[in-house]
C-alpha cells in the first residue's frame, strides 16, 4: 500500500511541478495573464487524468505480476539470466525467444558481439483511448519499448543481461507509465528461455533413456545368442573328449585344457565392461584348437596380430563371432576344410582386425549376415559412434573377410552412453 501511495504521489507531484510552471508563464504572458481560469481547470483536468492513469497502471502491474513493488512498478525492466548452454547456443536460443514476442519489429542480431536488439509496438491494453492523444500520460512518450539482451561468455554456461524499457528518455518515467507491458516483455522472454532449457533437458535425457535401452536390448540378444550357442559348443567339445579319453589320452587332455582356457577367457562376457584385443585373440585361439583337435588337418590357423596393438580396447565376443562365423558358414559345410587368417594392423588412427577365411563365401546358402554381425555392428555404434565400422566382403579367391576398424583407444569423449 506504502508503495502504491508513493508511486501515485511521486508522478502527481511531478505533473503539479509542472502544471505550476506552465500557469506561471501563462501568467506572464500580456492579456492572457488575466484569464486564468482556463489555466485552472486544465490543471484541474490534467491532474484527474493523472492520477486515474497512474491508479490503472498499478491495478495491471497487479494483474499480471500478482504484488507491488518498485521493481514490478518501474517502466524500465532488467534481468540477469543464467544460461546453461556455450555462448553460441544462448544467443541462438535467446534471439528465437525474442522474434517470437507478439508485435515484435526491427530486430537486429549481432552474432559477434552477442547482442540483441528489437522494437516492440505497445498494445492497446484497454481498447482505443477515449481522450487518444488528449491523454496526458501519453504525452511526450513513444507508443513503442525497445529491448536489448546482451550475452557473456562464461566457462561452461552464459550469463544473459536483458533490458526493456520504453523507447523514451529516462527523464519522461517522472510523468509517464507503461502500463507494465515492459515488465510484461521481460516476463515473456525469461519463461521463453525456461521452456526452451527445459526442452532441452528432456530432449537429451530421452536421447540418454532411448541409447541405453538400445545398448540393453543388444546386450540383451548378444546374452541370448551366448545362451544359444555355447551349451552347443561344449556339449561338442565334451562329447569329444569323452571319446579321446578311450583312444587318445593325450589329445583328450590337450582339448580340456583349450576348453579351460576358452572358458576362463569367456567368463567376463557377458559384462558391459571393455576386453582387450590380446585378451579376445587368446578366447579365439581356444576355440580354434579345439576346433583343430576335432576336425584334425580340415582346419588351418594363420595369426598375425603385433604385440603393440594386443592392448587396443575390444568390446568382448565381438572378434569371437567374426571366427565362430567363418568356422560355421565358411569352413564347416566344406569336406576339405580350409583355413582362417586372423590379421591386425594400425593405419593412422584406426586399428584395423580381420578375420578372413576361404570357405564357401557368398555363395553359400548361409552367407553369415545375421544376428551375430548385426549385433556386433550394433554393439559398436553404441560404443563408439561413427569411429568404429564393420564390412564384410568377398575374400579372394574364395571366402570371406570380415574387418574391424576401431580407434586405438577407447577415450571417454567417444563413449555415446
Amino acid at each position: 500500500m506504502f508503495k502504491s501511495l508513493a508511486f501515485v504521489l511521486r508522478i502527481s507531484i511531478a505533473w503539479m511541478l509542472a502544471i505550476f510552471l506552465l500557469a506561471a508563464i501563462w501568467s506572464e504572458l500580456p492579456l492572457l495573464g488575466r484569464l486564468d481560469w482556463p489555466v485552472a481547470v486544465a490543471g484541474m483536468v490534467t491532474m484527474a487524468l493523472v492520477v486515474a492513469g497512474a491508479l490503472s497502471h498499478l491495478g495491471r502491474v497487479r494483474l499480471i505480476a500478482g504484488h507491488i513493488d518498485k521493481d514490478a512498478i518501474d517502466n524500465r525492466q532488467r534481468r540477469l539470466v543464467e544460461v546453461p548452454f556455450e555462448a553460441g547456443e544462448a544467443f541462438d536460443l535467446i534471439d528465437a525467444a525474442i522474434r517470437e514476442l507478439p508485435r515484435i519489429e526491427q530486430v537486429e542480431s549481432a552474432r559477434d558481439s552477442l547482442q540483441v536488439r528489437a522494437k516492440v509496438s505497445r498494445p492497446d491494453t484497454y481498447g482505443e483511448h477515449p481522450l487518444g492523444r488528449w491523454n496526458p500520460l501519453r504525452w511526450f512518450g513513444n507508443p513503442r519499448n525497445q529491448i536489448l539482451a546482451t550475452v557473456t561468455p562464461g566457462h561452461d554456461s552464459s550469463s544473459l543481461t536483458l533490458i526493456c524499457e520504453p523507447e523514451s528518455p529516462a527523464w519522461s518515467d517522472w510523468f509517464l507509465v507503461d502500463d507494465g507491458t515492459n515488465f510484461e516483455n521481460a516476463e515473456a522472454i525469461t519463461r521463453a528461455i525456461s521452456r526452451r532449457v527445459a526442452e532441452r533437458r528432456r530432449n537429451e535425457k530421452a536421447e540418454a533413456v532411448q541409447t541405453a535401452t538400445e545398448k540393453e536390448l543388444t546386450v540383451a540378444k548378444l546374452s541370448l545368442l551366448h545362451a544359444q550357442v555355447e551349451p552347443h559348443f561344449l556339449y561338442n567339445t565334451l562329447a569329444s573328449a569323452q571319446l579321446l579319453t578311450r583312444s587318445d589320452p593325450p589329445r583328450a587332455e590337450e582339448m580340456l585344457g583349450h576348453l579351460i582356457q576358452y572358458l576362463r577367457r569367456s567368463l567376463p562376457s557377458t559384462d558391459n565392461e571393455m576386453s582387450t584385443l590380446g585378451a579376445e585373440l587368446e578366447r579365439a585361439l581356444a576355440y580354434l584348437e579345439i576346433l583343430r583337435i576335432r576336425m584334425g588337418s580340415r582346419l588351418s590357423v594363420q595369426v598375425d596380430v603385433p604385440e603393440n596393438l594386443r592392448a587396443t580396447p575390444l568390446p568382448p565376443m565381438v572378434l569371437q563371432t567374426l571366427v565362430e562365423n567363418a568356422i560355421k558358414h565358411g569352413l564347416e559345410p566344406r569336406t576339405g576344410g580350409g583355413t582362417v587368417w586372423i590379421r591386425a594392423r594400425r593405419s593412422d588412427d584406426v586399428v584395423a582386425v580381420t578375420v578372413a577365411d576361404d570357405g564357401d563365401g557368398f555363395n553359400a546358402k548361409s552367407s553369415g549376415t545375421g544376428i551375430g554381425l548385426k549385433n556386433v555392428r550394433e554393439r559398436l555404434r553404441l560404443l563408439y559412434g561413427s569411429k568404429a565400422a564393420l564390412s564384410v566382403v568377398a575374400n579372394f579367391p574364395a571366402g570371406v573377410a570380415a574387418t574391424l576398424t576401431v580407434p586405438p583407444s577407447l577415450e571417454e569423449d567417444t563413449r555415446h552412453v
